[in-house]
């Protein structure tokens, strides 16, 4: 039995993903919150999934690090300086981070790669994200990712590019604009489209979620696979195998 625990187990992502853990019969799964000494929880677990909040990753990151058990990061929101503390982190121990767990995303990451290094600035990238009314961070980890796989396929900086939302005189729309729209409303689970306008057409690439057991699964699947893994930085792409 693989010792797994949930760090922001009483999260919404974190119940469902102790639930699916319950149900492979493969681990003996845990929770943790932000009222739990992250040190004995470390030092009890044999991998950590993270779905807390930014803070809370780097507490069990630094817990992670003095213990040497593999951490897999699914929460968002992180600050450039937090992301560059989990990077340093990651040479002391592995350390999986993915912004969206789901293989279907995880497979548009690659598509969204190959489909901006084949058409070029030419076409024109912009990204629509959908979430649920109770999401409190924009845009999503998932729309930014996939603004980022763009701006590194076509050799651009992602802050400069990148454009979240537009109003008023804004100008012409210029050839390296990333645009990034947040939308929020219902309960909808998650759904993203990358739209590659050109000159008379169009290619639209769209991930729907229907159910966070998808997430839940590819979380667990990243668990096991980074068990097996030496120190490092990781995504879902390397466990999926897709780099």
């Amino acid at each position: 039995m693989i010792r797994l625990n949930v760090h922001g187990a009483s999260g919404r992502l974190g119940r469902v993903i102790v639930e699916c853990a319950k149900q492979t019969g493969k681990f003996d799964v845990t929770g943790s919150g932000r009222k739990d000494d992250v040190a004995i929880v470390a030092s009890k677990s044999d991998v950590i999934v993270d779905v807390s909040e930014p803070d809370g990753s780097l507490a069990i990151a630094t817990a992670c690090v003095r213990t040497s058990k593999p951490l897999v990061i699914g929460t968002t929101g992180h600050s450039a300086d937090q992301v560059e503390a989990l990077y340093e982190a990651s040479a002391a121990t592995p350390i999986l981070i993915a912004p969206n767990f789901s293989i279907g995303v995880n497979l548009l990451f690659w598509l969204t790669q190959r489909a901006a290094s084949v058409l070029g600035s030419e076409f024109d990238t912009e990204i629509v994200e959908l979430h649920h009314r109770l999401k409190k961070d924009a845009p999503s980890g998932t729309a930014r990712r996939l603004a980022e796989v763009i701006a590194e396929a076509r050799d651009l900086d992602y802050t400069t590019a990148s454009r979240h939302g537009r109003k008023g005189i804004v100008g012409e729309r210029t050839p390296t604009e990333i645009g990034i729209h947040a939308v929020r409303g219902g309960d909808v689970v998650g759904e993203h489209t990358v739209y590659f306008a050109g000159t008379g057409e169009r290619i639209e690439l769209t991930h729907r979620a229907t159910n966070r057991e998808i997430f839940a699964n590819g979380a667990l699947r990243a668990a096991t696979w980074l068990l097996s893994q030496s120190a490092g930085w990781y995504d879902m792409q390397d466990a999926l195998g897709l780099k």
